[in-house]
């Protein structure tokens, strides 16, 4: 459906919007060539539309879960008010199963289950559900502000920066958090330009970063990731900024794909890692990110492109989603609770005592 016509502003701070009893999400999809919402009513759609990267993003997978949740209560108290739970219960499982290694998700749904634990059965739960997804939601957008303030205050004098895949405002509630520190730190003058990895094969970096980028008019330069080294070593940039959709308790952070090689590079020419996530990202049940469960997606989006076939007949790819740049690599892990300078166990620990 065109924004349009539903009188919502097409901007990347308005991916996930809830309006008239609908989930309503920015197809991450088609941008930048396209800007249409997809609605969604039942919750069944909500995981096939995080499966089918409707949305993506750990933080905007947690509050597009919520809100799925808040559609499956809809439905069930309106089918079977004085046995809901069940039915809602079943509900929040295939949520949980839409995507595994962003934790966001999880905490989103355990925040759900703790409201739907405080009611009853003939209760009416939409109106306290729907309140707990929209204060994940602002919730988030408030920690995005934070830590584009806390990551700014980092970065020293004007330089350029490294980022990989899309941590901006599509892929949280808005504001972004990699791109959140970006936009803070061009408000106060000190980013030159930003080198914007083009992140395949689902291209989050040309599709989605360089367009939010363009809005806000900051400048940005597309990067093949293979360029990263060559860029690297001829100076100029003094940070590489992601975000990540799980860190485990001793700081090892899972990210895009790509992004070990790039702290790889990064740590080789003396360029400081800096990793923005909300405390919601940190999963303090997982001693490292040797237990953090990578994803693996179908092969055919490597060997094609555009919807054209690239790979020789015949040929397989292997397609994991994420992998996990060790604590070492890390300079700084940004939260809005604070900064974590060179992460350890210890260290995180105090964070989120």
């Amino acid at each position: 459906m065109e924004a349009s016509s539903l009188n919502i502003s097409i901007n990347a701070d308005n991916a996930i919007v809830w309006h008239e009893d609908r989930l309503l999400l920015l197809d991450q999809r088609i941008l930048p060539e396209k800007a249409e919402f997809i609605g969604f009513d039942t919750p069944h759609l909500v995981a096939e539309g995080i499966r089918q990267m409707v949305v993506r993003g750990a933080p905007a997978i947690g509050i597009t879960a919520a809100y799925g949740v808040v559609l499956g209560a809809q439905l069930h108290s309106t089918v079977n008010p004085e046995n809901w739970k069940e039915g809602l219960s079943m509900d929040m499982q295939l949520l949980a199963q839409s995507r595994p290694t962003a934790v966001n998700l999880f905490w989103a749904l355990e925040r759900m289950q703790w409201v739907i634990d405080t009611l009853d059965e003939g209760d009416n739960p939409v109106p306290l559900l729907l309140q707990e997804a929209q204060a994940i939601h602002q919730e988030d957008i408030a920690a995005n502000r934070a830590m584009g303030e806390l990551g700014a205050a980092l970065i020293e004098g004007q330089t350029a920066v490294i980022t990989h895949c899309n941590a901006g405002a599509l892929a949280t509630g808005g504001y972004g958090t990699a791109l959140g520190v970006i936009r803070s730190a061009h408000r106060a003058g000190k980013i030159s330009r930003v080198f914007a990895d083009e992140t395949r094969p689902w291209l989050q970096g040309s599709r989605l970063t360089a367009w939010e980028l363009h809005q806000d008019s900051i400048p940005v330069s597309l990067l093949v990731e293979g360029a990263a080294a060559s860029l690297l070593s001829q100076g100029g940039v003094g940070w590489v900024i992601v975000g990540s959709d799980r860190i485990a308790a001793n700081g090892d952070v899972a990210n895009k794909i790509g992004t070990y090689n790039l702290a790889v590079v990064a740590r080789h020419h003396g360029v400081k890692v800096m990793v923005v996530a909300p405390t919601s990202t940190i999963d303090m049940s997982l001693a490292s990110g040797n237990q953090i469960p990578i994803e693996s997606r179908d092969p055919g989006e490597v060997l094609s492109c555009g919807g054209k076939r690239i790979g020789a007949d015949g040929v397989d790819a292997w397609n994991p989603v994420f992998d996990v740049t060790p604590a070492a690599l890390v300079d700084a892990i940004v939260t809005e609770r604070g900064v974590v300078h060179s992460p350890d166990a210890k260290k995180m620990a105090k964070l989120m005592a």
